[in-house]
This record gives C-alpha cells, structure tokens and sequence, in this order.
C-alpha cells in the first residue's frame, strides 16, 4: 500500500533548490523501493509561499525552482503569495504523515518548528541555528525523537547518525572527538599546506561558492562552532555557544567594512600565513581549522596537526570526523566526505526524511 508523505519546506536558497531537484529525480525509486508518495505541499522562501493541500506538479515546482534562480520571490508567481508568520504555513498546510524541512540559515525558524512538533509532524533540519540558540531550545526539539538533523554537521557524512545510533546506544566512552568541519576552511588550509596565499585562496573560494557571499562568515569560525556545539549537546553536554572559545582567521580590525575593503585587505596576511604554515612544517605538521570535543569542552581554531594523522592527510573541501572512543582507543573511527556544496547537504536531508517515515 503507497503511504503519502507531505512535505513542507522553510527555505529555496542553493540547498533548498538542491533537495527539490532530488525529491523530484527519486519520485519514482521511492516508490516502488519503499512504497511511499513523496510530494510538496508548501514551500517558502525569506518572504512568501506557496500552497497546495493536493500536491505541487512536476512543473508547478520546476516553475518554482526557475524563478528562484532568476532572483524571483514565490509571490511572483500566479499560485504564490506574500507571507506573514512560518506559523501561519503549519497551521494552513496540516495534516498526517507531514514532514517540516528546514534548509534556511535563520533563526526565526525555531517558533514554527517547535508548533510542527507539537502537532505531531516530523521535522528535518540543515539549519543550525534554532539547534545552537539556547540548550533548552535544543532539548525542546529534540527531546520527540521526531527531528533529525543529520546535515547540521558534516553536510551529507554520517557525523550525527554514528553518534545517535552507534556509539551512545552501545555505550561506547567518548573520550574526544576532533574534526573539520568546514568544506571553506578546508580547500583554505589544503591550499596553504600547497604554498598558495591566503588572501588567493580566499577570493578562489568565493568564485567556487564554497563561501557566503560575506567570506567573514565563513573566515569568523562561528559556523564550525555552531557545528562543535550540536555535537556536544548530541553527547548530552549542556553547554552554550558562549562557552566555546572561536579563534577568527582574520584580526578584529577586518570585521567592519565592505566585502570588497576586506578582500583588498587580505594580502596584509599572506606572511603572517606562509610563516605559520613554514614553522607547522618544520615540526612533521600541518595545519588544519579543527573543532575538538573533550572532557565536557569544546574548542575551534587553527591547529597543528600531525601531517600523517586523519586530519592531516585531509585533503580539498572534505568534512573529517574522527571519533576517539573506549571502543575505538588505537585507532580512531574516521568519517570522511564531502563538506562542500548544496548537493551532499541536500543529500542527508533527504536521508533523514526517509528515515523519519519509513
């Protein structure tokens, strides 16, 4: 018997665009593979909707995905219209077996998903924030066991699922947990391992997409350490994004001005970045922007690491994870793929829809 599951989707960014292509190429597989009848019911963007109770079309979603590439809002379109609340689009578009993707990069989500829980929906988030604002808030999303939340760290690698359903239910010892988690910061420090300047590889990565239109967001460390945090609170540690020591890679005086000021700027730390990366080599080392998790703490900042270990022989945009354990106390249990790129986080979204209702 096919089971109809309706989805409702916060966000048509590059991710947002990604998983509707994917739910579209796997209509069929799905189908005959797990008996179930995906389809849209509700998508949003920053300041409009789109609803439909019965299902959006093949190309009544091709529409939309189209006119968000040209920089259009839904509301442009005949069946789309101007929003008010993310609340609102819970209330209107309810219903059984229904599924809340959250694929925005705000905070403002959180009232909306916490309403979709209460109605006994399932919700799927690649969105950080509502799980990095207070512990409380985390505990209140998670505490169903109807959110996942898989592409929150380490895009589409299996960093949250390795935690949730092997190592803490075989009560396996976490003794610490290091990791990159930045595709960004990645292709960065690979690429001054190689001997590039740090202000070329800024701009390069900036023209590949890989960093937000703002490459302070991405050069700051707040997003790994948003990453660090989910993490942490998935062991059970009740910390705050406060308590997490962030190192920048760029000084305090670049933080205000222009995008384009900053990227004149750059250049000023090429040195300083040839002289760190020299004196890591000097040593057997290499650096890498790493967060660590141990005895309760977190930190995230550039580090040496030992060129021959995981972290070390990482290479380009991947996401590592590597998971010090009672279990895994030689040798640590590795995780390695891609950080990079809306597709593999729009690839573990859709893993977790699937596995939320199959």
């Amino acid at each position: 018997m096919m089971k109809t599951i309706s989805l409702i989707q916060f966000g048509l960014g590059g991710v947002g665009r990604a998983l509707v292509e994917r739910v579209l190429a796997a209509r069929d597989e799905f189908e005959w593979r797990y008996g179930l009848h995906v389809r849209y019911i509700a998508l949003c963007d920053s300041r409009s909707a789109a609803i439909d109770l019965d299902g959006f079309s093949f190309t009544q979603l091709r529409r939309m995905l189209a006119a968000k590439e040209q920089g259009q809002s839904l509301e442009d379109l005949e069946f789309g219209y101007k929003r008010e609340s993310l609340e609102d689009i819970v209330d209107i578009a309810g219903g059984e077996d229904v599924v809340v993707v959250d694929v925005t990069a705000s905070d403002e989500t959180t009232p909306a998903l916490l309403l979709a829980l209460e109605r006994g929906y399932a919700v799927v988030l690649a969105n950080k924030k509502p799980l990095a604002g207070s512990f409380e808030t985390f505990r209140q999303l998670t505490q169903s066991g109807r959110l996942r939340y898989e592409a929150t760290v380490g895009a589409g690698v299996p960093v949250i699922a390795t935690l949730r359903e092997a190592i803490i239910p075989s009560f396996d010892r976490v003794f610490r947990i290091e990791g990159c988690f930045s595709g960004t910061l990645g292709f960065l420090t690979t690429g001054l391992e190689e001997g590039r300047l740090f202000s070329e590889l800024v701009r390069e990565a900036q023209e590949l997409g890989y960093t937000e239109p703002d490459p302070r967001e991405d050069l700051g460390g707040m997003d790994v350490a948003r990453k660090a945090l989910i993490l942490a609170r998935t062991l059970g540690w009740p910390l705050e994004l406060k308590h997490i020591p962030v190192e920048s890679l760029f000084p305090a005086d670049m933080s205000s001005g222009s995008v384009q000021a900053f990227l004149q700027a750059l250049p000023r730390l090429d040195e300083s970045y040839r002289q760190k990366v020299e004196a890591a080599r000097t040593r057997g080392h290499t650096l890498r922007y790493v967060a660590r998790l141990a005895d309760g703490a977190a930190t995230v900042g550039l580090r040496e690491v030992p060129k021959e270990s995981a972290l070390g022989q990482l290479r380009g945009s991947d996401n590592l994870a590597a998971f010090h354990t009672e279990v895994y106390n030689q040798t640590p249990l590795v995780l390695q793929g891609r950080g990079a790129g809306v597709h593999g986080t729009a690839a573990g979204v859709l893993a977790d829809i699937i596995a939320l209702v199959r």
